[in-house]
């Protein structure tokens, strides 16, 4: 955790929810993630004065352990490709033009990560476009990880709106309401024959999920028996559609060994039954390289579960390639000898991937790359532009960079 980190009042800590106004400003999803990098920490405020309970200061025993293959996850985020390609933007690697899905899969990527919205406001990540890229996945002969939002737009560790149609609902009628959506998609997927080999059951569920049902911190309390209600409810779902299915749980403490200890401690105390952590890191949101180490080092013993790196990118420049500002800019602080440039993002991805597959006892399954393609063409909402396209694994024009072969 870095100081600025540190620095953020405990009332903030606890998850008070200040998103909406600055979202109403257009500050993006990931800038407001930025400044509330550990906003949902729960380590330093929370766990001061006798730190943990007694049942949950011991690591706790392994998972079941099905038998069932564990593909290594060398994954790119290909969530706003459908969007991009509907306003005319094409890819391409070495002047052939291709999917995008086909190009990383060339250059050696296993997953692809796709997140799925409710009613979301623009008529993309909604189930009729996850059946049809779930087809484009399959034939790419790549794996599925499926995000679950269970939200109508943006979920993170500041945002866990409840969908629309489902407000007012009581926890009970609410879990239940979670179990029969996520059994309805999968089953549509398991029709047509793609259902995806690994599910995330909430997006950055540091601070809970489904607000306010499922919010973890309110008024100086912690409410984790209903998070874990909502939560199981949708693991049930998947497990009840297929076992074969691996359940990831995603928090977004990738840097913060205290703060993934505590909110995983206190999941496995209520009895959560799931198979991959999933953590974000950005580092200049969520520390050196040295502290993602230090974290999947303690954690895969820890829990005697695989993890994953689900949400990580880095700059191949610091220009702006639209009018809305870019997130990682001249001001943001990279990493000493990781220079924005493809040749410096290449050697930051390779880095993330050697820190993963050096996890104690083969747990570290491997990384995802977040957005590998949404270059110029479309925003993180109607009427916006833009704020990743210094980010991408391709230039303006869509043809691959150098660090396409991050997986090679």
């Amino acid at each position: 955790m870095d100081r600025k980190e540190q620095n953020y009042p405990l009332s903030v800590a606890r998850g008070v929810r200040s998103a909406p106004a600055l979202w109403r400003e257009h500050v993006s999803r990931r800038r407001f993630l930025g400044q509330m990098a550990s906003a949902t920490a729960l380590a330093g405020g929370l766990t001061l004065g006798g730190g943990l309970p007694a049942a949950l200061a011991a690591p706790h025993p392994a998972p079941r352990q099905s038998g069932r293959p564990r593909p290594r996850v060398l994954g790119h985020d290909l969530s706003t490709l459908q969007q991009l390609e509907d306003v005319g933007k094409h890819f391409s690697d070495q002047g052939h033009v291709l999917p995008a899905e086909q190009i990383v899969a060339h250059h050696g990527a296993t997953f692809i990560r796709e997140r799925l919205w409710v009613q979301p406001p623009i008529p993309y990540n909604d189930l009729p476009h996850i059946l049809t890229m779930a087809h484009r996945i399959k034939a790419a002969g790549l794996h599925f990880l499926l995000d679950f939002h269970y939200s109508d737009f943006w979920a993170d560790p500041s945002h866990q709106t409840t969908p629309q149609s489902w407000q007012g609902q009581d926890l009970a009628t609410l879990a239940q309401t979670v179990y029969d959506y996520t059994r309805s998609v999968l089953g549509a997927l398991a029709r047509q024959g793609t259902l995806p080999e690994m599910v995330q059951t909430g997006n950055e569920v540091t601070a809970g999920m489904l607000w306010p049902q499922g919010q973890i911190y309110v008024n100086g309390t912690e409410r984790w028996p209903q998070f874990a209600t909502l939560l199981k409810a949708a693991i049930a779902a998947v497990r009840d559609t297929s076992q074969a299915i691996e359940v990831m749980v995603h928090i977004d403490r990738g840097g913060d060994n205290a703060g993934s200890r505590y909110f995983f401690d206190h999941v496995l105390a209520q009895g959560v039954d799931f198979d991959v952590i999933g953590l974000s890191y950005y580092p200049w949101w969520h520390g050196p390289l040295s502290a993602l180490q230090a974290n999947l080092n303690d954690l895969a013993p820890r829990y005697g579960k695989d993890l994953v790196v689900v949400e990580t990118a880095y700059p191949w420049t610091l220009t702006d390639g639209d009018s809305e500002p870019n997130i990682v800019n001249a001001q943001t602080p990279l990493l000493p000898g990781y220079p924005p440039t493809p040749e410096g993002q290449l050697a930051y991805i390779r880095t993330v991937r050697a820190i993963v597959e050096g996890v104690p006892q083969g747990r570290g399954r491997g990384l995802v790359y977040w957005e590998s393609a949404w270059i110029p063409g479309v925003g993180w909402e109607p009427g916006a532009g833009d704020a990743w396209d210094n980010m991408t694994l391709f230039d303006r024009q869509g043809r691959a960079l150098p660090s396409i072969r991050c997986y090679q």
